[in-house]
């Protein structure tokens, strides 16, 4: 497994903007897939997007389409999730997670993850 921290979260009016990084250390991050989820209150964790080893892949949730992006730097080990015209329902607490898998996949299915962030909260105000 490979450990990871999120940062960058915080609270931003609606329409702002905000971007995410995730560390990972103690694996070669070129070797997972990356991930991030989310989990608001009261409800279950979801997909946001996911990118390939060596990012010739994305996938987005649909919701999240054309608003968020995510890259993957991995000669800093890092993860990103640039996140625009923020609406008060992307208020959740956003994880990012790695997947050993091959070299083209995206996985989007949270089983397929095996190690996880401790997370970092977003706050979206109307």
């Amino acid at each position: 497994q490979v450990q990871l921290v999120e940062s960058g979260g915080g609270l931003v009016q609606a329409g702002g903007s905000l971007r995410l990084s995730c560390a990972a250390s103690g694996r070669p991050f070129s070797m997972y897939a990356m991930g991030w989820f989310r989990q608001a209150p009261g409800k279950e964790r979801e997909f946001v997007a996911s990118i390939s080893r060596s990012s010739d892949k994305t996938y987005y949730a649909d919701s999240m389409k054309g608003r968020f992006t995510i890259s993957r730097d991995n000669a800093k080990n890092t993860v990103y999730l640039q996140m625009n015209s923020l609406k008060p329902e992307d208020t959740a607490v956003y994880y990012c997670a790695a997947s050993p898998v091959t070299y083209y996949a995206v996985p989007i299915q949270s089983l397929e993850y095996d190690s996880w962030g401790q997370g970092t909260q977003v706050t979206v105000s109307s």
